[in-house]
């Protein structure tokens, strides 16, 4: 395992927890590129997009916490699995859950490919949901 992996993981998830958007932006290089390969209108370059991203997570998630489900490192790629919940001012549950793959450069997080999703707490089973997927609109 890389030597600045697991305390890169420490640092985010602590900051993340204890909501010090500071320690948080940190985590990150000032030229930090975010892919979203499975919204790629999501996809965003800066630490100060990360800035802008935590500071609204955190004001709307004012009790968010993140858990390290799962890492592994190849190289100077550091894959993570991370489960985060808390409850929206409004007092809604939010939950996302998902793989996140960063690159690290030292200490700092230089890009990532985002996999990070809401939990659909719907009760639809696989086969409701590929039917949803292949055959949107149409009827069998």
């Amino acid at each position: 395992m890389s030597r600045a992996a697991l305390p890169f993981l420490q640092r985010l998830q602590r900051a993340t927890n204890d909501h010090d958007l500071e320690a948080l932006v940190d985590c990150f290089a000032a030229d930090y590129r975010n892919e979203t390969p499975a919204h790629p209108g999501r996809s965003f370059s800066g630490a100060v997009q990360v800035r802008s991203n935590w500071s609204r997570i955190f004001t709307f998630v004012p009790d968010i916490t993140a858990a390290i489900v799962s890492q592994a490192v190849d190289g100077s790629d550091v894959w993570s699995e991370w489960e985060m919940s808390g409850t929206r001012l409004d007092g809604t549950l939010h939950r996302m859950r998902g793989v996140i793959i960063f690159r690290l450069e030292g200490e700092r997080a230089v890009s990532a490919r985002f996999y990070l999703e809401p939990v659909d707490e719907s009760e639809s089973t696989v086969d409701e949901a590929v039917q949803a997927h292949v055959h949107a609109g149409e009827t069998p």
